[in-house]
């Protein structure tokens, strides 16, 4: 195995709080073992444009606490072209980078194994996304961060609709996931989440409504999945359904959109990133190439990229049970 001298890390697609705590891990742990770091701004981006920055410990020093990415992040198109992947792999040769960390979600991860696969140098992925959505690990980096702030924003909404007898239909990320949306209501004492992942064919709304407001409540909080199920979706669907189809209730929208993204992350998104971030350099030293390293029953582990982006990540029954139950 070839000795390892140089290596690159960046941040892909929408940051997430603890992207920072990450970054200095892999750059600390990096130093630790006697390898040169490169910071890659503007994700891959950076890498056609070659906007590298030598990193040093005190590079990293006073972000764990800091949300979003010192590294920024941007979606690039020209990645996704072979001309462009090719530009980027001439400048790593270029500037002597021997491996590449990929800090991000889904399609960041796609790009890491299109040039995993293309060209013969490693490439590690950590799964940073606020959307949980990613198989092989049990939580991703700023999950646990966003959840608490919906939570925070849901307690605050209840209040409102509490004193106006309304229902509020509370729309949060998640992309093709639930994971946001169904853990948030559970924690929030919310009524509902209607989510993607509810593959049956009772109507979630006309259930949420016989279950509950119908019977006992004036006031409810629906968390809604921006994912959108069978062509609908959105907390503006359901909320114009409600006016058409129960115009006694009075309907309140919130989107809370990238207000999810930001904010000091938590002690829990710092541990998992710093864990992380310290294996992906143990990983390398492995031998290890295009995987993700994930965390599975407390325990890191590592997960082909293929199956990390193209598995579906099922959100446990028992939890839509547990809301359902609660909810009453």
């Amino acid at each position: 195995m070839r000795e390892l001298k140089k290596v690159a890390v960046l941040t892909s697609g929408g940051d997430a709080p603890g992207m920072n705590a990450c970054i200095r891990a892999v750059t600390r742990s990096a130093i630790f073992n006697h390898m040169e770091v490169v910071g890659v701004y503007r994700g891959y981006e950076g890498l056609i444009n070659e906007e590298f920055q030598k990193f040093t410990s005190s590079s990293v020093s006073n972000t764990i606490q800091r949300g979003g990415t010192i590294l920024k992040t941007a979606r690039s198109k020209a990645f996704m072209t072979p001309e462009g992947r090719k530009t980027a792999h001439d400048n790593m040769v270029k500037n002597g980078i021997d491996a590449l960390i990929v800090i991000g979600g889904n399609g960041s991860l796609t790009g890491a194994q299109l040039f995993a696969r293309e060209y013969d140098i490693p490439v590690i992925g950590l799964p940073g996304t606020i959307d949980n959505d990613l198989y092989g690990t049990d939580t991703t980096i700023g999950y646990d961060t966003a959840l608490n702030t919906i939570v925070e924003c849901v307690d605050k909404i209840r209040d409102t609709a509490n004193s106006h007898d309304r229902i509020f239909f509370v729309e949060v990320m998640g992309r093709d996931a639930g994971f946001l949306a169904q853990n948030s209501a559970i924690a929030s004492g919310a009524e509902a989440a209607i989510i993607p992942e509810d593959k049956t064919d009772v109507d979630q709304l006309a259930e949420f409504i016989g279950r509950g407001v119908r019977k006992s409540k004036n006031s409810s909080i629906v968390l809604v999945s921006e994912a959108q199920k069978d062509g609908h979706g959105g907390a503006m669907y359901y909320a114009d359904r409600v006016r058409k189809e129960y115009p006694q209730y009075d309907v309140r929208v919130t989107i809370l959109g990238h207000l999810q993204r930001g904010g000091i992350p938590t002690a829990a998104d710092r541990i998992l990133a710093s864990r992380l971030g310290y294996a992906s350099i143990e990983a390398l030293m492995e031998g290890q190439r295009n995987i993700m390293v994930g965390v599975s029953n407390d325990e890191i582990v590592y997960v082909p990229i293929q199956r990390a982006i193209k598995w579906d990540k099922p959100i446990k029954k028992e939890l839509i049970d547990v809301l359902a139950v609660l909810s009453l």
